[in-house]
């Protein structure tokens, strides 16, 4: 089902939707934000929504990215890319600072993608043997992040995210050497 639905990447998320498969996560969001009303994702204005999409790729592209780079480096090569890793979060500080939710006071799109980022990045802290994610540099992407986890919704949604990163063919598949 799955190379059906994703012939392309061959990976997860993939959306089915009436025997149509929507693919990526961002494409998903996207999607739904489109797809069902009631409940916005992505901001009404166009210029806010073409910022907060370009928010999302950056997460994506730099964040997720980076923070692999990060762990599967070695050496002088390994710093610089914490390093790199760390400059990414800080933009996002920087986007998260004095608000709520990264869209202001309600959770959007925008939100969804970086909430994908506490746990992934602790799992890269605690088997890449760095820290990312340091609360001193970032108080409010930390503070944040800390509060997104705990929506009960989000938490438990997390857990899922928690218990696949942390099986064993995950393991084998992300650590081969």
């Amino acid at each position: 089902m799955l190379l059906q639905s994703n012939p392309v990447h061959k990976k997860v998320p993939v959306l089915v939707q009436d025997g149509r498969p929507i693919a990526e996560s961002l494409v998903i969001l996207e999607y739904i934000d489109e797809a069902w009303k009631g409940y916005p994702l992505l901001p009404e204005d166009p210029s806010e929504r073409a910022k907060t999409r370009f928010w999302a790729r950056f997460t994506d592209e730099k964040c997720v990215l980076g923070a692999w780079a990060a762990c599967c480096a070695k050496g002088h090569e390994r710093e610089k890319a914490i390093e790199s890793a760390q400059e990414s979060l800080s933009f996002l500080e920087k986007q998260i600072e004095g608000k709520k939710f990264f869209g202001g006071e309600t959770m959007g799109l925008l939100d969804l993608v970086v909430g994908s980022l506490p746990n992934w990045i602790e799992f890269l802290e605690e088997h890449g043997g760095m820290k990312l994610l340091d609360e001193e540099k970032f108080p409010s992407l930390y503070e944040w992040a800390q509060k997104f986890i705990n929506i009960p919704i989000i938490n438990f949604i997390m857990q899922f995210q928690v218990n696949f990163i942390l099986s064993p063919s995950f393991l084998i598949i992300s650590f081969k050497p």
